[in-house]
Formats: structure tokens, sequence, C-alpha cells
């Protein structure tokens, strides 16, 4: 059952072309259902598997107190590798028809004010090179809306300042051209000029954007930390994470009237759903503006 996983996971990597954190969710997934199956004395092979089983491994892992959202991941895990088993030919039925899937509330993204992104952007402080980088890293997030994953892998000949145009590639190795504004440009600029060579040893040449004290690419972990140190700085006492900026940038763009479509294109999202959810987040302001100020609300 093993060997069938190491083939499930090549095959998203190399036919699907699926970024390394997902494809390490799949294989959590399902080695925590190959392991069930395991114990189950009925199964022989996964050719044995019924829809039953599964039903039961689902059934389990909400006794051991599992929430929706982890369980529905994995039955898209365990649903994706069955079908993968009967068009390879290894099984003869796929036990997953008709598997229901739990239905999820969509949380809204958590979003800043234009205030609250203002006073985060003018946290860092330019007078060392630290600054300079987390100035350029702050203005690129919320003019692009990019992945903070985007931001790190970003290599520098990935920026064309002479023409405002950043080139990233996302999830599934996708590639895609956004536009940035005037400040992030030259909040940039300014990184490129005064910054980025002082993080630099003689020795090394790191392609990066984004370096950190060490000369090398700045992990995901690293920027975590420059955000919280500067979400402190500028007095912002809501829930941040990574995705804080990109949430907002999206949300300020269709309050302002951008078309959905081109949101979907910047954002890097493979459906249209995915970005309607900010629309919500703008109805939802209303309603609270409504709330609020109207005398017979």
């Amino acid at each position: 059952m093993e060997e069938q996983i190491q083939r499930f996971l090549q095959f998203l990597i190399v036919e699907k072309g699926l970024a390394q954190n997902t494809i390490l969710s799949y294989e959590r997934d399902l080695k925590s259902y190959i392991h069930y199956l395991k114990e189950e004395e009925s199964i022989k092979d996964l050719n044995s598997v019924q829809r039953i089983h599964i039903v039961h491994f689902l059934s389990s892992l909400k006794d051991h107190g599992k929430s929706l959202k982890t369980i529905a991941r994995h039955i898209a895990s365990v649903r994706a590798f069955h079908q993968f088993l009967l068009r390879e030919k290894i099984t003869e039925q796929d036990p997953t028809v008709h598997l229901e899937t739990p239905r999820l509330e969509r949380a809204l993204p958590k979003v800043l004010s234009l205030q609250e992104v203002e006073t985060l952007l003018d946290a860092p402080k330019l007078h060392d090179h630290f600054g300079l980088r987390d100035k350029a890293m702050l203005e690129l997030l919320y003019a692009t809306g990019i992945r903070v994953s985007e931001l790190i892998g970003m290599d520098v000949e990935n920026i064309n300042l002479s023409m405002g145009f950043i080139r990233c590639v996302g999830k599934g190795s996708k590639e895609r051209i956004i536009p940035i504004g005037t400040t992030a440009m030259e909040a940039v600029k300014l990184y490129l000029d005064r910054g980025r060579p002082q993080f630099i040893s003689k020795k090394q040449a790191d392609h990066a954007l984004f370096l950190n004290h060490q000369g090398k690419r700045l992990t995901r972990q690293g920027f975590w930390k420059i955000l919280k140190k500067l979400a402190r700085v500028a007095g912002i006492d809501k829930e941040l994470t990574p995705h804080t900026l990109r949430h907002s940038f999206a949300a300020h763009l269709i309050e302002n009237g951008a078309d959905l479509r081109a949101v979907q294109e910047m954002l890097g999202h493979a459906d249209i759903s995915t970005t309607q959810i900010y629309t919500n987040v703008t109805k939802a302001k209303l309603t609270d503006v409504y709330r609020k100020f109207h005398p017979r609300a």
C-alpha cells in the first residue's frame, strides 16, 4: 500500500505540478488512512476497500477530535488516491463514489482597514538595510497581493522596475505578471540600491530578492517574525497572518470597484469562487457601517 502512495505522490509532482507543502499534506493524510486500513482484518489489499471502510475511517478521525476542515481534507486526499488507483487499473472500483464531504462554513478573511495598512507600511524605519528590506517587502505585498511564499521565492530578475511589473511563480509553477504601483517601486528600488548590497557577503551571490542577516534567502518563518514585530510597532492588535496584506489587497480593490476577474488573475486563483469571498468582506463592512450609523438600524 505504501508503494502505491509513493506512485500517487510522484504523479502529483510530475503530472500535476503541485507545491511541496501540498504533497506533504497528501502524504500525511494517506499514511494515516493506510495505517487504519491495515488494522481492518477484512481488508487484504486496496482492491478490497469498500465505502463503509472509508466511512469508519472518517468516523475515527471525528472520534479523535479532528475538525470538519481536517476531515474534509482527508476525504479529498482519499478520493484523489482512489481515483488514481482506478485510472491506473491498480484497482477495479472506486469506493469513494457518492462519499459526501462535510459542508464547511467559509470564514471571512481578516483584513486591515486602509488606516491600519498605512500605519503598518510606515512601521519600518529606513535608517538601516533591515528597515529598507522590510519596507520593500510590505509595500510589494500590499501592491500586488502575492502570497508570502511567492514573495520570498522571488529573485532579483523577477522584478522589472522600468516597466512596473513583477513576474511571479505561484502554485503549480504557474506564472503570472502583476503590475506594481509607484510607491512599491520606489521602496524596492531603494532597497536594491542601498539595502540589499549590505546583506550580501563577498563570497556569496544569492539571486534571492529578499535576504536575511546571513545573506541567504529569507524564510517564511523569518518573514512571519518580522511581520509580528512591525505589527507591534504599528500598534495593531488585530490577529495577523502572513496572508493579511494579501487579503487586504483584494478586499480594498473590490471595495473600490475593481473587476472581479482582474483581481482573480492577480491573485492567481484557479476558481473565481475563491475570489468572490472578498465581496462578502465588503458586504459585511457595509452592514457594520449601516448598523452603526443609520438611525433606524
